[in-house]
């Protein structure tokens, strides 16, 4: 490797390559791709009849593969003496009309317009980092001096952010229409020692007039359809998520990594827009995996994407080794997308997907597409808009892999999260509520005038703890028979969990607290949600609330819960905002609750230290803690009374106190007709005291 540049600014200079061809000798160094890789973007834009001025030839065989096949045109010109004299005693005997003249491609001795092509292989590269980039503007000025109307500079560039910035910004001005070719390396090719980049060529075409608006494309392959765009820094997008890719690509083919999953996004053509995320799972090794199941994608089911077992690593890395195959690839489907059938998402899909093979697996090898039950899932938008607060938002209903339909709320933002669902069901049936099914069969699709949400229904299994947390109060139980039950719920979201306190817990009075009043529009008008003087929202920022209360004095509460999610995402704690559980906050709730009262709080940490911190600050103002984690789920929920309890006997007291809640739930009322679905014991019977 002494023969590479030790620097970027070594790479252009004269004296670097006068040492770099005295020590190359004979062998010819394909920098960037041999005539094999390149010859069918340049028949394209170079004719056989063309007069051609090769810059910077070096001892590249190009210019002789060129001649060989009827270019007989061609005028080669290089900085190095040494390279000059080597290449022309080469072609003196084979080729006596291929010349190679010493001469500075910033200042040739050409006339203007003598030329129709321009072939540049690196030598825009090299000569980009001298000077911030002068010579190399002056190299390519100098190439529109001599080009006839209508003439190319074709470059094989690898397309560097400053180099090719430097270039189409400066034809552009000139302006010239400006193609670039994104040549990826051939499937099956790859090698450890092959460029990671992929070889771009540039083509710059002169007008007579300069074009009064850019043109700007992007082609992938020799012959791929141009992709327009409007502005210099598209393109130049474009060129780095080719870049981007192409890293990704070589790293998937050369190697197998089971602790890391990697994912890519698909973008219609036409639109731009996401239309698939591919995300790369390996099986671990010493896995006993068949020889024949080597690769394999799976289609995920609309309105299945957040489901933990296709968004979470954990989730992926089961569904992988059930599969059972040396690499998943596991492609959702993106909203605002129209998908046919299973069979036209494989067809659109099969081009693509062999880039990302295990190493090693033939190119004709057939990759099976599994799915659940081979149906693409339904999605259905019912409302779209935006909030100040938290961005563009959409309201959808999907099927479910139970069977069942479900509406759901999600900020565009981060579309990996559902920021609330309910369940839905047949208006005239709304009363008569059905039962859990874990059978997964296909439901027919209702038409969203016909359905109603399921106010008994709590979706999310972190609501479920909380409810089931009352039995901490006593609910239900003989001796709290008609006592009062006020909770404090800072978060609306869909309003299904402050309707159900309201709907099935007696006597319960519920304020909730929410910053965003497009969050209150959008759960009145698509959730069912319906205060009235028992449920009772306040809009506002929930610390701000807190505060206020607690400087009116008194024990108000005797629940106070906190469902509120961050959208700071770099905190590594998604649920509450980190300013909810500082520690004089926490001693504000301490004073709000009754002497019996109890705080609630759905945490999502992802960072252990973190989590740890805040659970150490909780217990510092709260004598007891009980937590409960989620199944599947990050989420986990913390009971924390304002008691100080037996810790011998907290737990199997518990266990009666959720007997009494749950028949209390069960008992049949007039209103609302519907009984609950919740089974309390099973909610708390994991709780662990911290």
């Amino acid at each position: 490797m002494s023969l590479l540049p030790r620097t970027a600014e070594e790479f252009s200079s004269a004296e670097y390559w006068e040492r770099f061809f005295k020590k190359r000798g004979e062998r010819a160094f394909e920098w960037y791709g041999d005539y094999n890789k390149l010859c069918g973007v340049l028949h394209k834009y170079i004719k056989v009849q063309d007069k051609v001025l090769v810059v910077g030839c070096g001892n590249s065989e190009l210019s002789e593969q060129l001649y060989d096949v009827g270019y007989k045109h061609l005028t080669n010109i290089d900085i190095s003496e040494t390279v000059v004299a080597h290449m022309n005693q080469r072609n003196a005997e084979r080729r006596p009309d291929l010349t190679f003249h010493q001469v500075d491609a910033t200042q040739t001795p050409y006339e203007d317009a003598s030329f129709q092509s321009a072939l540049d292989k690196g030598t825009l590269d090299a000569m980009a980092s001298e000077g911030e980039g002068s010579l190399a503007r002056r190299m390519i000025t100098e190439v529109g001096r001599i080009l006839k109307v209508g003439g190319r500079y074709v470059c094989v560039t690898l397309a560097q952010e400053a180099v090719i910035k430097l270039a189409v910004e400066h034809f552009v001005h000139m302006g010239w229409a400006v193609r670039l070719h994104c040549l990826q390396e051939e499937r099956g090719k790859e090698e450890e020692d092959t460029f990671a980049l992929p070889v771009f060529v540039l083509v710059c075409t002169k007008f007579r007039q300069p074009m009064p608006t850019p043109i700007l494309e992007m082609c992938v392959g020799d012959d791929g359809a141009p992709v327009r765009h409007t502005q210099v820094c598209e393109l130049l997008s474009a060129v780095r998520e080719y870049q981007a890719y192409s890293v990704l690509r070589k790293r998937l083919r050369t190697s197998t990594d089971p602790g890391s999953s990697l994912s890519l996004t698909l973008c219609n053509a036409k639109t731009g827009l996401p239309r698939y995320t591919l995300t790369v799972q390996d099986c671990p090794p010493g896995a006993k995996v068949p020889r024949s199941n080597q690769f394999a994608i799976f289609i995920v089911p609309r309105g299945s994407e957040t489901a933990w077992l296709y968004s979470s690593t954990e989730g992926r890395r089961q569904l992988a080794a059930s599969a059972n195959f040396r690499r998943l690839v596991i492609a959702s489907m993106h909203r605002n997308q129209e998908y046919t059938d299973m069979q036209a998402v494989q067809s659109e899909l099969s081009p693509v997907v062999m880039d990302l093979a295990p190493p090693g697996m033939p190119t004709n090898q057939q990759v099976p597409f599994l799915s659940v039950g081979g149906d693409l899932g339904w999605r259905e938008e019912v409302s779209r808009g935006v909030s100040q607060l938290s961005g563009e938002y959409c309201v959808e209903n999907v099927r479910g892999e139970d069977g069942e339909l479900y509406r759901r709320l999600v900020f565009l933002s981060n579309i990996s999260l559902v920021q609330s669902e309910s369940r839905l069901v047949p208006s005239s049936t709304a009363s008569s509520h059905k039962k859990k099914s874990k059978k997964k069969t296909k439901a027919a699709v209702t038409p969203s005038a016909c359905l109603s949400v399921d106010s008994g229904f709590l979706c999310c299994a972190h609501h479920e703890v909380m409810v089931a947390g009352l039995s901490m109060l006593g609910v239900g139980t003989p001796q709290n028979k008609d006592v009062p039950v006020s909770v404090l719920l800072v978060g609306l979201g869909g309003g299904g969990l402050p309707q159900f306190l309201r709907d099935f817990v007696p006597d319960a009075a519920v304020e909730v607290v929410e910053l965003d009043p497009v969050v209150l529009e959008v759960a009145k008008e698509w959730f069912g949600f319906r205060p009235d003087d028992r449920l009772t929202v306040t809009l506002g920022d929930g610390l701000e609330r807190i505060c206020f209360l607690e400087k009116e004095g008194g024990h108000l509460f005797d629940v106070i819960m906190f469902d509120v999610d961050n959208k700071d995402s770099s905190v590594g704690m998604s649920c509450p905002p980190a300013a909810f559980v500082e520690t004089g906050v926490l001693q504000k709730v301490f004073n709000l609750l009754t002497p019996r009262g109890l705080f609630i709080l759905n945490l999502v940490c992802r960072n252990p230290v973190l989590r740890k911190d805040v659970l150490e600050r909780v217990k510092s103002v709260f004598p007891t803690v009980l937590s409960r984690k989620i199944a599947e789920e990050i989420n986990e929920v913390l009971l924390c009374s304002r008691e100080e309890r037996n810790a011998a006997h907290i737990l199997p007291s518990l266990s009666q106190a959720a007997k009494n809640f749950q028949s209390m739930l069960s008992c049949d009322r007039t209103e609302p007709k519907q009984r609950p679905l919740i089974d309390i014991a099973e909610m708390i019977k994991d709780l662990k005291l911290e």
